[in-house]
This record gives C-alpha cells, structure tokens and sequence, in this order.
C-alpha cells in the first residue's frame, strides 16, 4: 500500500469455470502464530459531542438529507466483475472516474450489515449498502461513496464528503477532513474513521448535510448563507472523537473492522521491518468493546484483547466468531492470514494493493468477506466466502 500519496437478486456473479462451476478457493498453508499480549496498557477516551451544537446549526440552515434519500439522487454506475481471487461470490466496480483517478485512493470497507446486523434483510433506512471510504489528494480531503448492493434499487452509487465542522453555532461552517481514511466501520447510525495517528473520527449517517453544486471547486464551508463542498451534493460532518487517553500506550490506526458477534471494533496497525516512512517494531491487533447495549463506546475504554501480530505490511483486519483475518499486502504481497485464536494462522493467496476487510453476516449462508484494492485503474470491490478462507 502506497499510504502516501440483498445479496440475493443483485445479479453479480462470482468466479466460475468454463463448465460454469464455482471456483474454489486456494488452499491455505500454515504461518506463524499471534502472540496475545496484555491489553490493558490500551486505553480510549471517547467524546460524542464534539461539535454537537454545530452540527444540529448546519441541517438547520444548510438542510439534511436522509440515507434513503442520498440513494435515491445517486448518480453513478457501478459494473459487474468477477476473477479478482479463487472463490469470489460477489464483486461490482466503479466508474472510470473513480477507477482511474490517480488522485484518490480507496481504502476502508464497511457495510449495512455490520450497521444493523441480519435484521430487515441487513437495510439501513431502507437500503443495503455498502461504503468506501477514499482519500482525495486534490483538493485534499476525504469521502465515502454509499453503493447500493440491492435488488430493489439501481446498480449505483453517491458519493458524500466527509467534513469537521468549525465557525460557531450562530454561524456554523466545516473544513476537510484531511486524514487517510484507512479503515471504517458502521454501527447503528454512527460511522467510526481510523484517524492513523489520533485514533479515530465519528460521524452520523442520520445527519447527512445538503450543500450547494455550484461555486468553484476549491470552495468548503459556508459562504455567506450558502454551504459549498467542492461541488459535492453531500457531506457528513463529524459528531465525535476517539483518542487514546493520556498516558495509555500509542497506537498506530491504519484499519478498523466491526464485530457484531462480541459487540467490538478491532483495529491493527501497518508497521514495516525497516520502513522510513513508516512505524517499524512489531504490529499489534487490538479489541475494544462498546457500551452494553449501545453503539458507543464508554467515556473511557480499556481493550480487552491485545496481539502481537508476526506480519508487517496489514492493510486489513476483520474478526467474527473468535477468528481473526488480517490481510497482508501492498505492491508484492498478496495474503490473507486467518487465526482461530490457538495454533498458527492459516494462509491463503489474496490480491497485492489488497485494502480493508468488513464481514458480512448471512441468514442463509454462507457469511462473506468483503474486501477490495487500491491501484489505479484496478479498484474491484469483491466479497468471497468466509469459510473458504478460514484458519
């Protein structure tokens, strides 16, 4: 990674044979073993109402919109693929111009399902969707692209900018959010963002802002009495922060992931043996747990399990169930890493450029790993088995 610069009906078909029979997955080999460490020294702060009173100003004077009805103006295509790995059961790509633009990257992968669980066939007001986050380098930035993954609606997508805001409550405004976005998880109506080195953003799908189409395309915020966001129809504001508490040992926020099965947010880091842009040492996974009965975390939260992962390069960590996967991959590396929690992780062939993981839990089987890559001209998003790549 280059970090500088219904199911059913959706009409996408999985990789196949010529006869027309579905592809298996490689076979794993063996590799190493996570280390479990105390996770005690790993400690959060959590704030929910950071900019509350801004952001309730701007829906007022710049109008909100509903996810239902964000989807329903969405304005680009996304096409079939499959072929991307062994065993692939889903898979769509995006427009030309989010597939060739060498000034965004897409990075993190959540869905409706880790937002709502199984209920109502896993649709967040209505829709089953699925969201990746980008960053933008020109204007420098960062966004979502909501895709709607149903047989009910359209094979399409909106785009939506993530934005701070700032100004006062009497005259609210926003700026970017220039953070590398690389990993995200949805729960309930809350949006959580790894921010690499602060630890992570929070933002409500249920306070969508309406901006204006007009102006230049450099222009964010409010101008006068109208709200500009580079030429975005969209933008979702920050409503909250979550930070390590002073004292609590440093972590490195590449990727995150939800755990509907323990009620958690898992995050690992991206560390290199001998990197210079880049942490070296030892790559950790970490476990926090939200409130009880609540998609929020605590004011103050204390993992509750820590691991010493033997791999560098992690642009992607899902976990379900008591099994982990951690994706290994940038350039030249290609391998998802699978662990039950005892013995050694199980190893299996995946995609160089390879990005964040999300998983999708299924009534009827089987549940899925989402999944996608980040190279310019090649940014499949695609969902394969999570059995056929189990420890």
């Amino acid at each position: 990674m280059d970090r500088r610069t219904v199911l059913r009906g959706a009409g996408l078909l999985g990789a196949v044979t010529a006869g027309g029979a579905m592809l298996p997955a490689s076979p794993a080999r063996a590799a190493g073993a996570p280390d479990t460490i105390s996770p005690n020294s790993f400690t959060l702060t959590a704030d929910y109402t950071t900019g509350a009173d801004h952001v309730e100003a701007l829906l007022e004077q710049a109008g909100g919109a509903s996810v239902s009805e964000v989807m329903d103006t969405a304005n680009h295509d996304r096409t079939p693929v499959d072929g991307v790995v062994d065993g692939q059961l889903h898979g769509f790509r995006f427009d030309s111009g989010d597939e060739d633009d060498p000034d965004v990257a897409p990075q993190g992968i959540t869905t409706s399902r880790d937002a709502v669980g199984t209920a109502q066939d896993g649709r967040y007001d209505g829709r089953q969707l699925i969201a990746v986050s980008f960053y933008n380098s020109s204007p420098e930035g960062s966004r979502i692209n909501l895709i709607d993954w149903d047989a009910d609606h359209a094979n399409s997508y909106r785009r939506i900018l993530l934005v701070e805001p700032t100004g006062t409550a009497e005259e609210p405004s926003f700026r970017d959010v220039t953070i590398h976005v690389g990993g995200i998880a949805w729960y309930g109506d809350l949006l959580y963002v790894a921010d690499t080195a602060q630890g992570m953003r929070v933002f409500d799908m249920s306070r969508i802002l309406t901006t204006d189409t007009g102006g230049d395309k450099e222009q964010i915020g409010r101008v006068g009495d109208t709200f500009y966001a580079h030429h975005y129809r969209y933008a979702l504001p920050q409503v909250g922060t979550i930070a390590t508490r002073e004292g609590a040992k440093e972590l490195v926020w590449s990727t995150i992931s939800l755990d509907r099965s323990s009620r958690s947010l898992v995050m690992t880091e991206y560390r290199c043996p001998d990197c210079e842009d880049y942490p070296n040492g030892t790559t950790r996974a970490v476990r926090f747990p939200f409130a009880p009965d609540s998609t929020r975390f605590p004011g103050t939260v204390t993992a509750t399990e820590a691991l010493e992962v033997p791999l560098h390069h992690l642009n992607g960590v899902a976990s379900s169930g008591g099994t982990w996967w951690f994706n290994q991959s940038n350039s030249t590396q290609r391998t998802l890493h699978a662990w039950s929690g005892t013995g050694e992780m199980a190893s299996h062939p995946w995609v160089n450029w390879g990005e964040s993981i999300s998983y999708w839990p299924e009534e009827d089987g089987p549940d899925l790993l989402w999944s996608l890559r980040e190279e310019t001209g090649d940014r499949p998003v695609f969902a394969v088995g999570s059995e056929d790549y189990g420890p």
